[in-house]
C-alpha cells in the first residue's frame, strides 16, 4: 500500500485574500488538493512532506522573491515544474535570473482568471489525473 500522501498544488501569495480565494475556487474545480502558504519560509518547510505535483508562487514576497524560492524549493522536490504568479512586470535583471530558473514552467500577469491558472496546471501536470471539472470548462454565455 501506498503511504505517500496525496499529490497536491503547493500555491504560495503574501497576499492571504488572494491565497484564500485561489484555493477554494481551485479546490472546487480541480481534482486534487491544495494547499496555501503566505510566507515563502514556511512553504520550504513544508514540501518535502506535502508531495506536490506542481508548485504557483508569486514573484514579490517577503522573506525570498519568487525565484530564489523556486531555486531553494526546487532542490527539495526535483522535477516538479513551478507557475510564476507577478503583477509587476519583469525588469532586465529579473530576465537574466528568470534564465537561470530551469523549473520554472510558465509565468502568469496578475490579473488573471482562476481558469487560466487551472487550464495552466493541467498542461503542466497532465499524468496527476487532475482534471477541471465540467462546469469550469463550459464558457458563461450570454
Amino acid at each position: 500500500m501506498n503511504s505517500a500522501p496525496l499529490r497536491s498544488v503547493v500555491l504560495l501569495d503574501d497576499e492571504r485574500s488572494f491565497t484564500n480565494l485561489l484555493t477554494q475556487v481551485l479546490s472546487d474545480h480541480l481534482r486534487c488538493r491544495v494547499v496555501a502558504f503566505t510566507r515563502p519560509l514556511d512553504a520550504l518547510a513544508a514540501l518535502p512532506g506535502l508531495n506536490p505535483g506542481l508548485i504557483v508562487t508569486d514573484y514579490h514576497m517577503p522573506q525570498l522573491n519568487g525565484f530564489e524560492f523556486i531555486a531553494q524549493a526546487s532542490a527539495l522536490v526535483p522535477g516538479v515544474p513551478f507557475i510564476l504568479i507577478t503583477g509587476h512586470t519583469l525588469g532586465v535583471v529579473d530576465r537574466e535570473e528568470l534564465a537561470t530558473v530551469t523549473p520554472l514552467q510558465s509565468i502568469l500577469f496578475k490579473p488573471f482568471k482562476w481558469q487560466v491558472l487551472g487550464a495552466e496546471i493541467i498542461r503542466l501536470w497532465p499524468d496527476a489525473g487532475v482534471t477541471l471539472t465540467r462546469d469550469a470548462r463550459t464558457p458563461p454565455s450570454g
